[in-house]
């Protein structure tokens, strides 16, 4: 039986539906569609390298200078949104310097935003004005 497969509009190419793959296409939605960020200021499975090690972000939103804003970490619906997911997310940001947080499993999303040096949690997404300043 062959995989099943989604199309990556950000990667433009098609991929194995995974669990995560399926979060992940969710939430490029979610900020396209409902939070306004144009699929041009998005990049999924961004490369990043942080103290010798290559790291991949889910979803970065960038703003219109191009420069990160926002850093998505999406898990599979059955794993939880721990501390740990949310340190991993933070591990990213040690090379992003973005603004926003999300943490997704596509039951549950968290966002936190920064406040001066710190991230705290915030009850609802931001729109990509918000996302941008």
């Amino acid at each position: 039986m062959a995989e099943e497969r989604v199309w990556d509009p950000l990667r433009r190419k098609e991929v194995a539906l995974t669990p995560e793959e399926r979060v992940r296409q969710w939430f490029i939605a979610v900020l396209r569609d409902e939070l306004g960020v144009p699929p041009y200021e998005m990049m999924s499975e961004a490369t990043l390298s942080y103290g010798g090690k290559a790291w991949r972000a889910d979803i970065v939103v960038y703003r219109r200078n191009m420069t990160p804003a926002l850093v998505v970490e999406c898990k599979r619906p059955d794993v939880e949104l721990t501390r740990e997911v949310l340190e991993q997310a933070l591990r990213y940001n040690l090379v992003l310097d973005v603004n926003w947080i999300v943490i997704t499993n596509g039951r549950k999303t968290l966002v936190f935003a920064r406040d001066l040096s710190d991230f705290t949690r915030r009850d609802r997404l931001p729109d990509y004005g918000e996302i941008c300043r």
